[in-house]
């Protein structure tokens, strides 16, 4: 119960705050020069979302999981983010850029977190006592930030970098530039080893604990993606504050899936989806390049070679990629499950062929064995037993076919019975 209380009242805090600033910047709109820098409008209701998605997955995590760090990580995370986004709030009242800078700053300890939150990421323990160092020096790093952006002399986040209400004057002060820089730079160091500790896990890791993995990767992977994003909205945006607002936006919110993942990795709701998942998003990928692409060479062939009128020639290649979607949909999917989510393609593969294979069986044993090497290979539990009872004669000795696996279980398959022939 006070796990409970701990973990809401956190979120009650962040939430609040987060409302708080997006509230004043819908109410009391900033001057356009002070908006620019504070990033108002999408992006910060974007920003709402994010910080809201890991306040609340770190508080559920917090409060199903209390003995896993992992969700106390989140919680502190949304909390800095949230006192990050305190800035604006803090534009409204001061008209400012001093003290709301200096608050600013916080966003980088958000960050750090989540260095941690990947390196203990699913079991909330450190891979080995070798990443021992790695974490002390993530904590370092995060001291070294903290300390070294507090008390610097100007607030060398904002440029140009105004003088800092708590700084210490130089040359003095000039320590705390170096505690910030290598601060900064611990965090980015760990940060990739956090990262690189994700392939060390894998290879030692059983089957559950792979697809918990999987889900953090794949959310990995959708902000590889939103980073290509973004450049392609730029190359055809430009560069102004419309643009800008929009490559924040699509970077924030793919990463709020990243909780999102993680939470269902950590308490393994639908955990095994994830390979179904992966093999759909793909297939839909590629099928979509295949008739952005088709849909353009139909309508440069119907415009420049053939001579055709542009209406013509657009509902022409529509009429033509939404013909072709299905049937390359189908092919693309068979092929991507063959290659990413094998087990499934395998498993029906198998049923299949033994679905054909009962129709033309008429003796018990043959199907009764040939069921348990079929339940066999599809699921590989370690033991089998397949039992069969006479209706003609209920007081016959029932029959029991075991087949054991030196394959380690996961999962054991319950008992199946089935009327004699």
């Amino acid at each position: 119960m006070a796990a409970f209380w701990r973990a809401w009242s956190i979120w009650a805090v962040t939430v609040a705050t987060s409302a708080a600033a997006l509230m004043s910047d819908v109410l009391y709109p900033l001057p356009a020069k002070l908006a620019s820098q504070a990033g108002s409008g999408l992006n910060g209701v974007v920003g709402g979302v994010f910080i809201a998605a890991f306040a609340t997955v770190g508080a559920l995590l917090a409060w199903k999981r209390p003995a896993n760090p992992i969700g106390w990580l989140l919680s502190a995370t949304g909390l800095a983010y949230a006192v990050g986004a305190f800035n604006v709030l803090l534009l409204h009242f001061h008209r400012t850029l001093t003290l709301a800078s200096w608050v600013g700053w916080t966003f980088l300890l958000g960050i750090g977190l989540c260095v941690f939150v990947v390196l203990l990421f699913p079991t909330g323990h450190l891979p080995s006592r070798r990443w021992q160092p790695v974490a002390w020096a993530a904590g370092a790093g995060l001291a070294g930030w903290a300390v070294g952006a507090s008390f610097a002399p100007t607030i060398f986040t904002d440029s140009p970098s105004p003088p800092n209400p708590i700084g210490v004057p130089r040359p003095a002060g000039d320590i705390f530039y170096v505690l910030a820089a290598g601060g900064a730079v611990l965090i980015a160091a760990t940060g990739l080893a956090a990262i690189a500790s994700l392939a060390f896990r894998y290879r030692r890791a059983g089957t559950a604990e792979r697809a918990q993995l999987k889900w953090l990767v794949y959310a990995g992977a959708l902000i590889v993606t939103a980073l290509v994003a973004e450049v392609l909205v730029q190359k055809t945006l430009g560069t102004g504050t419309a643009a800008t607002n929009l490559q924040n936006a699509i970077s924030t919110g793919v990463i709020a899936l990243v909780p999102v993942a993680i939470g269902i990795a950590v308490l393994r709701y639908r955990l095994y989806d994830i390979d179904r998942i992966i093999s759909r998003t793909l297939a839909y990928a590629i099928v979509t390049g295949l008739l952005i692409g088709v849909y353009a060479g139909l309508v440069l062939l119907a415009t420049q070679v053939l001579q055709i009128r542009g209406a013509v020639a657009v509902a022409a290649a529509t009429l033509a990629a939404a013909a072709l979607f299905n049937p390359v949909r189908r092919r693309v999917q068979h092929r991507v499950d063959r290659r990413f989510n094998r087990a499934r393609y395998d498993a029906e593969t198998t049923v299949a062929a033994f679905a054909a294979r009962l129709k033309d069986a008429v003796d018990l044993d043959t199907v009764r064995a040939d069921l348990a090497s079929v339940v066999q290979a599809a699921l590989e539990p370690a033991h089998v037993w397949v039992w069969s009872g006479d209706r003609q004669a209920p007081d016959t000795a029932r029959t029991a076919a075991r087949i054991a696996s030196s394959t380690p279980s996961s999962g054991s398959l319950p008992s199946m019975r089935s009327p004699s022939t």
